[in-house]
C-alpha cells in the first residue's frame, strides 16, 4: 500500500484563540484537527499530548478527549509503548474515501436544497459573493473551500449526516493540503461550488446532488492527475 508523506508547509509554534461558544474539549478537537489537516502537523509525525497542551493554552483532560476522538476518525494512531502520531496518508484511502463522499455529498446537496431556512439562503448568497472575490492563494481557497462544505452539511439539518461527512471531508481534505502546491487547478475547482450553492439556494435538488458528486469526482481526478 503506497503511502503520501508531507512535510509541514506552515509555522508550528503559533497558538490557537479559543473558539467561542465551544467546551474546552471541543476548542481542543477543532484547534489539534486543524493542525493535522493543514499538515502543520505532518502525516505520521508524533503527537505530544503535553506540547500540544502548552501550545493551546488548555488543560491535558480536553486535549487528550481531542486525541481520542481524532483517533476514531482515522486522524490520530496510538501504538502501545510508541506513543500517539498522526495517521499516514495512504494512496488507498483516496478511492476509499471517495466512494462513500460521492453517495453522501450528493445527498447532503439534495437535502440541503429542499430544507435550507430562509437565513440559510442569505448565508449561502453571502458564500457566493464570498466566491465571486477569491483570489488564487491555496490555503485561503482550501478554506473557502471547507466554509462551503461544511455550510451544506449544516443545511442538511441531518446532525447524523453532518457528523459523517465532517469526518470524511477531513480525510479527503488532508490530502488536498498534501498536494496543494502541485494541483494547478485549484481556483477553478473552488469556483465550482458557485452553481452547487445556486442549486441549493433555488431549491433544485436533483442538480445540487449531481453537483456535488461532480465535484467530489472532480477531485479525485485532480489528485490522481498528479501522482
Amino acid at each position: 500500500m503506497a503511502k503520501l508523506t508531507g512535510m509541514a508547509t506552515r509555522s508550528t509554534t503559533s497558538s490557537r484563540a479559543p473558539l467561542q461558544g465551544q467546551s474546552l474539549a471541543a476548542q481542543a478537537y477543532t484547534a489539534i484537527r486543524d493542525l493535522i489537516i493543514t499538515l502543520e502537523i505532518s502525516p505520521g509525525a508524533p503527537i505530544s499530548a503535553d506540547d500540544l497542551t502548552r501550545r493551546l493554552g488548555l488543560g491535558r483532560t480536553p486535549v487528550h478527549q481531542a486525541l481520542k476522538r481524532l483517533e476514531s476518525e482515522s486522524l490520530v494512531v496510538v501504538f502501545p509503548r510508541r506513543g500517539t502520531f498522526a495517521t499516514e496518508v495512504n494512496i488507498t484511502d483516496l478511492a476509499l474515501v471517495t466512494d462513500v463522499r460521492l453517495q453522501l455529498e450528493g445527498h447532503a446537496a439534495h437535502c440541503a436544497a429542499k430544507r435550507r431556512t430562509r437565513a440559510e439562503q442569505d448565508e449561502l448568497r453571502e458564500l457566493l459573493r464570498t466566491l465571486g472575490g477569491a483570489g488564487d492563494a491555496g490555503h485561503d481557497l482550501m478554506a473557502l473551500d471547507t466554509e462551503v462544505h461544511r455550510t451544506i452539511y449544516r443545511c442538511a439539518h441531518n446532525k447524523y449526516l453532518e457528523a459523517t461527512l465532517e469526518q470524511y471531508y477531513n480525510l479527503q481534505l488532508r490530502i488536498w493540503y498534501l498536494f496543494l502546491d502541485r494541483l494547478p487547478h485549484v481556483s477553478e475547482h473552488v469556483a465550482g461550488h458557485r452553481a452547487l450553492l445556486e442549486a441549493v439556494i433555488e431549491g433544485d435538488a436533483d442538480r445540487a446532488r449531481r453537483i456535488a458528486r461532480e465535484h467530489v469526482s472532480g477531485f479525485e481526478a485532480e489528485v490522481r492527475s498528479v501522482l
